[in-house]
C-alpha cells in the first residue's frame, strides 16, 4: 500500500515491519557473536511475523531470497546492523562521558538501548514512536522481566505530528545538553519532513548537544523505476514465504538535503562516516558494488553532529 501523510502502523505492518526486520538482523548478529543484544530475538518472537522469527532464529536460508543486481539483501543486513548498532552505542557512550544526561531516540521501534546500555546515574532516555509501537515494546519488555538502566520516558506520537510539544510535556529540558539519534529513519520521511525534524531537533538542542544520524544520500541520479523493481522482486519472494509487505512502497523519493551540510549551516559541526568505512572499521566486508544508478547500503552515511 502506498504511503500517505496520515498512515499508521504497528510492528507487523507497513514501516513497522522494517523495525522488526532490523531487530531480526540484530538477533542474527547476536547469535553469530557479532553483537550483544539479548532483547532482539525475544522481541521479534513477540511481534509474531513468522518469516522474521525464522530468520532471527536461524531457520531461514537467506540465499533463497537474494535478488541479483540489488545493493542490499538479507545476507548483508546482520553485518550492516551490527556495525550500525555499535556506532550508535558508542555515540551514546561518548555523549555520556561528556556529561550529557538526556538521550532521545527518534522512531525508537524495537531499540532496547535503555535496557542494555550502562547509562550513568541521572540519565533520562526519551523514546518517541507510534503509540502502538511504544505500547507493544514497553509491555513486552516488562513481560520479559527487563529493567531499564536509565529513567525511561515514552513519547507516543507520530514524528509527523507535534512531537516537540509531547517531548516537552514528558519532561525534556531544552536548556540542558541532549544526545539524539535518528537511526534508520530519514528514508521513511518525505524530504521536507526530514528538514522539519532537523529544524526541531536544532531548536531543542542546547550547546553541547549531539545528534547521531543515518543519512540517506542525495540520490537524484538514481534510476528509481529500476530500484523499485528490484525491491518489488524481493518483496514478491518474501511474500511467498509469509512476509506480505511491499517494501518498494515504504520510502519516499525526491531530492533531499545532505544531512551534514544542512546541520552545519544551522550551527552544528558534523563528521560523516560512509557505511563501507564503518563496516571496515568493525572487521566486516564492504557492501558489494552493483550496476550504475542503483542505491546500496554502502552509500549510507553516518553522521555525528555536535553543537
Amino acid at each position: 500500500m502506498t504511503r500517505t501523510n496520515d498512515d499508521t502502523w504497528d510492528l507487523a505492518t507497513s514501516v513497522g515491519v522494517t523495525a522488526t526486520m532490523v531487530a531480526a538482523a540484530r538477533a542474527v548478529a547476536t547469535n553469530d557473536d557479532q553483537l550483544d543484544d539479548q532483547f532482539a530475538e525475544p522481541l521479534v518472537r513477540a511481534v509474531g511475523v513468522d518469516f522474521l522469527t525464522r530468520w532471527a532464529t536461524g531457520d531461514l536460508n537467506v540465499d533463497d531470497f537474494e535478488v541479483a543486481g540489488a545493493g542490499w539483501g538479507l545476507s548483508q543486513m546482520p553485518a550492516a546492523m551490527a556495525a550500525r548498532t555499535r556506532y550508535f552505542d558508542a555515540f551514546f557512550s561518548e555523549a555520556a562521558e561528556a556529561g550529557v544526561r538526556q538521550a532521545v531516540i527518534l522512531a525508537s521501534g524495537l531499540d532496547a538501548r535503555a535496557y542494555r546500555l550502562d547509562w550513568p546515574a541521572g540519565t533520562t532516555v526519551f523514546e518517541i514512536d507510534q503509540p502502538e509501537v511504544i505500547e507493544f515494546k514497553t509491555t513486552t519488555l516488562e513481560g520479559l522481566g527487563a529493567t531499564p538502566k536509565a529513567t525511561v520516558r515514552t513519547v507516543a506520537i507520530d514524528l509527523r505530528e507535534d512531537w516537540r510539544t509531547a517531548l516537552l510535556a514528558a519532561g525534556f529540558d531544552p536548556s540542558k545538553p541532549s544526545a539524539w539519534i535518528a537511526e534508520g529513519l530519514f528514508g521513511y520521511l518525505p524530504p521536507e519532513a526530514q528538514d522539519r525534524l532537523l529544524d526541531t531537533v536544532t531548536a531543542l538542542s542546547a550547546p553541547g548537544s549531539r545528534l547521531g544520524s543515518e543519512a540517506v544520500p542525495n540520490i537524484g541520479s538514481v534510476d528509481f523505476d529500476a530500484a523499485r523493481e528490484k525491491m518489488r522482486e524481493a518483496s514478491d519472494k518474501w511474500r511467498e514465504h509469509g512476509l506480505d509487505v511491499d517494501f518498494s512502497e515504504l520510502g519516499y523519493q525526491g531530492e533531499r538535503h545532505e544531512v551534514g551540510e544542512y546541520l552545519d549551516a544551522r550551527g552544528w559541526q558534523s563528521v560523516g562516516t560512509p557505511m563501507n568505512d564503518l563496516l571496515a572499521a568493525n572487521g566486516f566486508a564492504p557492501v558489494p558494488q552493483v550496476e550504475d544508478n542503483q542505491p546500496t547500503m554502502g552509500g549510507v552515511i553516518y553522521y555525528t553532529s555536535k553543537r
